[in-house]
Formats: structure tokens, sequence, C-alpha cells
């Protein structure tokens, strides 16, 4: 299980991850993003969260599926953007639950967790 939010609030349960590599616009609300989850992952599974950045990638928005809702929320870095990935037509990308928070923080998840072990001298 993974949440996206610090122990203070509200835990959502998050299970899967998306994360939508081509641009969104970050005027869109809830029903728009919903919609781009539906024609990009073909639905919005229960448990599930799916990640979108604007083109300059220093904004960010979730929307998450709880079984009962939908929540979205917005992230916007001050300085420097986030760390993701090339803009590929229908890619996926597997994350762990490091490496998720270190996207959300802005760090360079692809340098956190097992992806990111040095096994050579």
């Amino acid at each position: 299980m993974r949440t996206l939010c610090p122990s203070a609030c509200l835990a959502v349960r998050i299970d899967a991850i998306g994360l939508a590599t081509e641009p969104v616009d970050m005027h869109a609300g809830t029903e728009t993003a919903l919609g781009r989850v539906i024609e990009m992952f073909g639905a919005a599974k229960p448990s599930g969260a799916y990640l979108f950045a604007n083109r300059r990638a220093n904004r960010m928005k979730i929307l998450v599926h709880d079984g009962v809702g939908i929540w979205l929320a917005a992230r916007r870095l001050n300085q420097g953007k986030f760390h993701w990935p090339g803009i590929h037509r229908r890619s996926e990308v597997v994350f762990d639950n490091e490496q998720l928070q270190a996207l959300v923080l802005g760090l360079p998840w692809q340098r956190v967790g097992a992806s990111g072990s040095i096994s050579v001298l």
C-alpha cells in the first residue's frame, strides 16, 4: 500500500500508479482529468493514482480514485522542475513507494529505490 501524504493528513490507499507521459493543461478540472485518465489508461481503477505534469514539468496534478469518489490534488514547484520521464505516447512507468515520494517532492526518482542501486565498483 502506498500513501501520498504525511501521516498528519487523511491517508488514501494507493495500490497502482499511472504516470501520464504526455503533458496536460493544468487548468483541467476533475472531470477533464478523469477523462484523460480513461483515455490514456482505459479506466480509473479503485485505489489508483494518476499523475500528470504540464509541458515545463514544474506543475503536477494527481487524480486518485479511492473506491468511492475522485480526489484531485495539485503541486507546484517554486524552483526547478519535476524529474518527469520523456514524453512518450502511451508508455508505462512503474514506481515503487520511495520513487513516488521522490517524484512528488521534485527529487530525481530514477536514482531512488532498487533501480538506483549500485552493484559494481
